[in-house]
């Protein structure tokens, strides 16, 4: 399963979230990877919103926060262009876009690893899928 999307500017509050201590340890613990702060924004290609529902539909994982004024998260193991990567789903109540912009979180600054920049394409797919690897994830 695969989703097209266009790269898009966020809202800059990723950094934050991504470099506490116990959002770090938790995904590293959970994802095989220690994240870089921030994430990187896909607007979903309207054509594929239908799939979002079916790529999303289960999640892998789940970082609860230590410290209750934090909000828990569900995250989805993806491939974004061949780099290994999760998919944020945080909670509902502090949710920052809607069901069209998926947020993806990896080990390495997507935007310069993957040479990308506001508009270009790129391709989420299904981590467990056979053929959803389209490069190295090396990045």
């Amino acid at each position: 399963m695969r989703v097209k999307g266009r790269v898009e500017s966020g809202k800059g509050e990723a950094a934050f979230f991504t470099s506490l201590d116990w959002v770090t340890r938790q995904l590293e613990s959970q994802a095989g990877f220690a994240p870089f702060p921030g994430t990187l924004n896909v607007r979903v290609d309207p054509r594929d919103l239908t799939r979002v529902d079916e790529l999303f539909a289960t999640k892998d994982f789940e970082i609860v926060p230590e410290d209750p004024r934090f909000c828990s998260a569900f995250f989805k193991r993806v491939w974004l262009d061949g780099v290994a990567a999760v998919a944020v789903f945080p909670s509902e109540d502090v949710h920052a876009y809607g069901k069209d912009v998926i947020e993806i979180i990896a080990h390495c600054h997507l935007k310069r690893a993957l040479d990308l920049n506001d508009g270009d394409e790129v391709t989420i797919s299904d981590a467990r899928g056979t053929d959803s690897r389209e490069g190295s994830g090396e990045a």
